[in-house]
């Protein structure tokens, strides 16, 4: 449950250094940095890092995610995962955010711990690779006396509001020894909700609108990305406008789950 001293936090999901601008223009209160969010996110150039730095006051934590896909890496892939660590340390930013799991789906506990040792003394969330476990209540455990900080989940569904029930169980399997952060499909409005029925801490999302591209030419014959459900010729931007309204909305019913607690 909510308590006094703790402050209402909405982690924007920023795809790019216009998004992580966005984010502090709209209110927010940290920027998760990724790339490519049409698979889930992986993570952004060093030179996205470097002026997102200059640009963004707020704490910025780096998504340490080298490809799409699943969650089960090669060991070239866990070098690449180490040396973009090392990467977002010497770049400044506050905090880290991965996750890694065996052949069975089970939390890989002595990577993840490797990895977690390796990224002190920044903040260290474990992303949604949670929501592919088998056994969520046993994994947050595993996760907890790993000692993350955090762990991001939509409660093991495609969209928040149909996890609900799990991610309030969640939050009391937690308690005060971890943080769980809700995210996936959260919207300006369902975020009241939301927060009246988990009793979650933080909140994870995107806020996008569509930009249109400005290219007067288009080849119509030709699709670059090979994916037809990613439009090549709009932009997905973090909306500060309507980031500013979900910080007021969640402000709001923070203070009123603090009332009555």
């Amino acid at each position: 449950m909510p308590s006094t001293k703790d402050p209402f936090i909405l982690e924007i999901s920023a795809n790019s250094l216009a998004s992580a601008i966005a984010a502090q223009e709209g209110g927010a209160q940290r920027v998760e940095l990724c790339d490519n969010l049409y698979v889930g996110g992986t993570t952004p150039s060093a030179g996205c890092m470097i002026l997102a730095r200059e640009y963004v006051s707020l704490p910025i934590h780096v998504l340490i995610r080298p490809r799409g896909g699943d969650f089960l890496y090669s060991d070239l892939e866990f070098e690449i995962m180490k040396q973009d660590i090392q990467i977002t340390k010497d770049l400044g930013m506050e905090g880290v955010v991965f996750g890694i799991l065996k052949e069975d789906g089970t939390i890989d506990k002595e990577r993840s711990r490797e990895l977690l040792e390796f990224s002190r003394p920044l903040s260290v969330t474990f992303h949604r690779a949670f929501d592919m476990t088998p056994d969520p209540f046993i994994a947050l455990q595993e996760i907890i006396e790993l000692g993350f900080d955090r762990v991001l989940t939509s409660g093991q569904t495609r969209n928040v509001m149909k996890g609900l029930e799990l991610l309030a169980r969640l939050v009391q399997q937690a308690q005060d020894r971890i943080r769980i952060m809700a995210g996936g499909g959260i919207r300006e409005g369902n975020l009241a909700e939301l927060m009246l029925k988990t009793k979650a801490h933080e909140y994870h999302a995107s806020v996008q609108s569509r930009i249109l591209s400005r290219m007067a030419y288009r080849n119509p014959n030709v699709s670059l990305g090979g994916i037809p459900q990613i439009p090549e010729y709009e932009i997905a931007v973090s909306d500060a406008g309507r980031i500013r309204t979900m910080v007021a909305i969640g402000q709001k019913t923070w203070a009123e789950m603090k009332g009555y607690t």
